[in-house]
């Protein structure tokens, strides 16, 4: 059910502001060495890197068709995606075409309601859980970089300068 907007975004904002978080995460990715990003963990309990960001891609993906076509469907995952690097920047850049369609909302939508399988949600509030989601696993990321003495991007810079 549309309702006027409660203290929400401009799509156009919120579509810049996820695409600086993008452009970090993408430099993440790339820092990552190929061949530890979906085998190294810290810990036996946690994922690598790069099944932390096919969730990411997952998700935002997910989101993304929500805002963009209304279609809220219950959610579905690949029990095995792919671990070629290469596939999984793929799928993020592909992913952040789709942020940019933001753009093209009218400035209401994420000021309106709809029903996600878990029940009635702001659409900013789905929009900014995405968001997080994609900061916590970035930031899980840049730690494994250092557990692999690597220096990770600067998580101020995010500059979406280099996203294609």
């Amino acid at each position: 059910m549309p309702r006027a907007p409660i203290a929400s975004l401009p799509p156009a904002q919120l579509a810049d502001h996820w695409l600086g978080h993008r452009a970090l995460t993408r430099r993440v990715l790339t820092a990552f060495p190929p061949d530890a990003l979906f085998s190294f963990t810290p810990a036996p309990t946690l994922r690598p890197f790069g099944d932390m960001l096919w969730e990411v891609v997952g998700q935002s993906g997910y989101v993304l068709r929500g805002l963009l076509a209304g279609a809220w469907d219950a959610p579905t995952r690949d029990a095995r995606p792919s671990q070629d690097p290469a596939a999984l920047l793929a799928a993020l850049d592909e992913g952040t075409q789709r942020v940019r369609h933001l753009k093209g909302l009218p400035d209401t939508r994420l000021g309106e309601t709809d029903r996600l399988p878990w029940g009635e949600m702001l659409l900013l509030n789905a929009a900014l859980g995405a968001v997080d989601n994609e900061v916590h696993h970035r930031a899980q990321g840049m730690t494994y970089l250092r557990l692999l003495d690597l220096t990770p991007p600067d998580f101020w810079n995010r500059t979406p300068r280099e996203i294609p």
